[in-house]
């Protein structure tokens, strides 16, 4: 169940990339994102007003925090891929800076969050970096005629959706994914309506390739890739989850190839190969081994979300 979740989660937030370039041609980002969010933020409002039981016990301010989650998470890291990617920076490039999102993960686990990050984590977390550069450097070093600070503003949303990731993280309150997804649509619908609105570009374009661009990104990365995003952080922990991050431009790389044409040879293969062994020694770099305390029981040196520590499976009746 695992490798089948984390699989449906690479391939639905790699086709966000995919979806944003789709999109850069018929309208401005906060248009595509605007249209992009309405619908599921109205969807989901209608479900949540039918179905409340997953909303019992949150508070105000559970909702709010999930609000700035959201803006971070969502309006905060698309605003900056969308407007990249129209700026001129390829969608591979565009994953690559996306990519460095583990390694400040994995940096700051400890300080922040108290997790343990074994060795081997280390080593796969530096291994997926190097996976994501292979692929991405002949892309990068080709230019696309755009101007050098450009390049700068994918690390903007990288920032962004690192903070939502560990503002979750800390959170204490456990909320429903569904809640979650409900909350930042809304928050996301809201944000990108207003900007819209304000640069006088909220009426959609009368072509086809528009809508097609929508329901892309309304099906594949809104509902696929942050659901799973959210329900995969709290299965395994920010580490592990942050590790699925470095196949993403690898597999924009052989999708965008497929789909436009986009330069693929010897050294995406040989990324590609090096980024699932970054995943693959992170998963087994592993938990530390569990240690017996005072009474003779044992504990583990890191709680269940840690970064070291295996995905949590339920077991019978849970």
């Amino acid at each position: 169940m695992h490798l089948l979740l984390s699989t449906a989660f690479v391939l639905c937030w790699s086709s966000g990339f995919i979806g944003a370039k789709l999109g850069a041609d018929s309208a401005s980002a906060v248009t595509v994102l605007m249209w992009r969010f309405l619908p599921p933020a109205v969807v989901l409002a209608a479900v949540a007003a039918f179905s409340r039981t997953a909303w019992r016990g949150l508070s105000a301010r559970d909702v709010a925090r999930q609000a700035v989650i959201g803006a971070l998470s969502q309006s905060g890291y698309l605003l900056t891929v969308y407007h990249a990617i129209q700026l001129g920076v390829s969608s591979g490039t565009t994953a690559l800076i996306d990519g460095v999102q583990p390694l400040v993960a994995g940096a700051l686990a400890g300080p922040l969050l108290h997790q343990y990050v074994s060795r081997g984590q280390w080593l796969g977390l530096g291994l997926g970096a190097g996976g994501v550069a292979l692929v991405t450097l002949a892309d990068a070093a080709a230019g696309t005629g755009a101007a050098w600070w450009a390049y700068l503003v994918p690390f903007l949303g990288m920032a962004s959706l690192v903070a939502a990731t560990f503002l979750e993280s800390r959170s204490r309150v456990r909320v429903a994914p569904a809640v979650a997804l409900t909350v930042h649509c809304a928050t996301s619908a809201v944000v990108f309506t207003a900007l819209a609105a304000a640069a006088g570009a909220a009426a959609p374009p009368a072509g086809i390739s528009f809508w097609v661009s929508v329901a892309w990104l309304v099906v594949l990365p809104t509902f696929g890739g942050y659901g799973l995003y959210w329900l995969i952080l709290r299965r395994c922990g920010v580490t592990e989850v942050n590790t699925l991050m470095f196949l993403m431009a690898p597999v924009t790389a052989v999708w965008g190839a497929l789909m436009f044409g986009e330069p693929f040879g010897p050294q995406t293969v040989l990324g590609l190969a090096v980024c699932l062994a970054a995943v693959v020694v992170v998963h087994r770099g592993g938990a530390p081994s569990a240690a017996p305390d005072a009474g003779g029981s044992t504990r583990r040196t890191a709680g269940d979300r840690g970064a070291g520590v295996p995905c949590r499976r339920p077991g019978p009746g849970s």
